[in-house]
């Protein structure tokens, strides 16, 4: 294996790792976003108010598109060992 293929091996961990904790992080985010306007437009500044919502919004992310995560990590796993042959010393 060359500098080449590390490198693309790192490209693809940083991938799956962004593709598979974007959907939790970006439902947690609009989850936070409403929770801060609604906080906002009636002053109520409860801190479970500003916590549970996110709790369930990252549960029904996971919900939505565990299967799709697991199927990238999944993926990724078969991929590295599959380049575990491919590893030659110089």
């Amino acid at each position: 294996m060359g500098v080449d293929d590390f490198l693309r091996l790192g490209q693809i961990s940083i991938e799956t790792a962004l593709y598979t904790c974007a959907p939790i992080l970006i439902f947690g985010l609009v989850a936070g976003l409403f929770v801060s306007i609604f906080q906002a437009a009636t002053q109520i500044n409860d801190p479970a108010l500003a916590f549970i919502p996110k709790i369930g919004a990252a549960v029904v992310g996971m919900l939505m598109f565990g299967h799709f995560m697991i199927n990238r990590i999944a993926s990724f796993t078969v991929y590295v060992y599959t380049q575990i042959g491919n590893m030659t010393p110089h």
